[in-house]
């Protein structure tokens, strides 16, 4: 489920993101602890080595690798290939989100140009959207891994009642190499026209206006689609993985602690005086926030898995399949009463304030920042 704190940073506070700090689900520590213990492994490994096994030749010798390793660490930029490809990612995740198909614009122009209050006009309205339902579904099967745990076979979408056993039949029936989300796309747009020889739609430009909304929807589904079968060049993320793992593996040599001159020159933890430290403070902080970067990316790279800030495909289709079967049945002509509201004798309109939002509220209206000027 995705993680959301939204209500717990509406006011900026002291210390308000303290209180997140402290969160497991969705935490970078969750996602980081495991290779955090295996490169606090390796580190101490290295660092026993050289304190217990080595000669001090050998330690002369290590300390000049340490020296050279840590020059070389200073000289991969990982700020810029980090922050570049995690803008990348999180541009790219933003995207997918506003890709998902919602049926709220298309469910409303249904409502309004496919009339009729017998059996006939409600099983169309009803289909209509219900095929829309279907092709989302299908498309979200084909990228989303856990909308395919609830779907694995197209028995199961008939069963759960987006497609008959007639509608099963005739979608498999027709042959193509390629995804087929498209087809009950093409079912609205031919049930459309029937219901504008049966008079249901009443002129030609709601069946346009209708037709434009389920192509601005299919358009959705097939960007989705699109994202899932184009991704960012491999060639770049291993770019940056190779970078990251590179840094560190010079971390681990370079960052040692070591004894007094034999230290490196240059970015070297070591205290002043003869204070040896057996943690690298700096350099974990280093591994938390770069490699942390590159585990949102790798988290957020495909949202459609079941990480657990990954999307809710599941509820998002029991969503729309609910509120666009409500808008185009239950709701189809049910307006509540008209009647004159509560400001039909004000010239001017004041909503009233309860007492815990008066104080804030209940100021002179901004006019102009030079509305004061003397």
């Amino acid at each position: 489920m995705t993680v959301s704190y939204t209500l717990k940073v509406a006011n900026a506070r002291f210390g308000g993101f303290s209180a997140l700090l402290f969160r497991w689900r969705g935490s970078i520590y969750k996602l980081l602890y495991k290779e955090l213990l295996v490169f606090l492994g390796l580190y101490g490994v290295l660092s026993l080595t050289y304190r217990k096994l080595l000669s001090q030749e050998q330690k002369r010798i290590y300390a000049q690798v340490a020296r050279y390793c840590n020059r070389s660490a200073d000289l991969i930029p990982m700020s810029f290939v980090l922050g570049f490809y995690v803008t990348l990612v999180v541009n790219r995740w933003w995207s997918q989100y506003t890709s998902i198909p919602l049926p709220d614009r298309l469910m409303c122009v249904v409502t309004a140009t496919v009339h009729g209050d017998d059996e006939r006009g409600r099983t169309l309205r009803r289909t209509l959207l219900r095929y829309a339902n279907l092709s989302s579904v299908l498309v979200l099967r084909s990228v989303s891994t856990r909308v395919l745990r609830r779907f694995p076979t197209m028995d199961h979408v008939v069963e759960a009642g987006f497609m008959s056993q007639e509608e099963q039949q005739k979608f498999e029936s027709l042959h193509s190499d390629f995804n087929k989300y498209w087809v009950p796309c093409v079912w609205f747009t031919n049930l459309a026209a029937q219901a504008r020889r049966e008079g249901r739609v009443r002129d030609d430009i709601a069946l346009g206006l209708l037709l434009d909304e389920l192509n601005q929807y299919r358009g959705k589904c097939s960007l989705l689609f699109h994202y899932d079968w184009i991704s960012i060049p491999l060639v770049y993320t291993q770019v940056v993985t190779i970078a990251v793992y590179s840094f560190f593996a010079f971390c681990l040599i370079g960052r040692q602690f070591l004894e007094g001159a034999e230290a490196p020159e240059s970015g070297q933890e070591i205290p002043l005086g003869n204070l040896d430290l057996y943690v690298p403070l700096t350099t974990l902080l280093q591994f938390f926030f770069y490699a942390g970067w590159l585990k949102v990316a790798e988290q957020i790279i495909n949202p459609f898995g079941e990480d657990d800030d990954d999307f809710e495909t599941n509820q998002l289709i029991d969503r729309n399949l609910q509120v666009s079967l409500l808008s185009v049945d239950n709701m189809y002509g049910d307006l509540p009463a008209m009647g004159r509201d509560r400001y039909w004798s004000e010239e001017a309109a004041q909503p009233p304030y309860t007492q815990a939002s008066a104080a804030d509220s209940l100021r002179p209206s901004f006019m102009g920042s030079t509305f004061n000027l003397r």
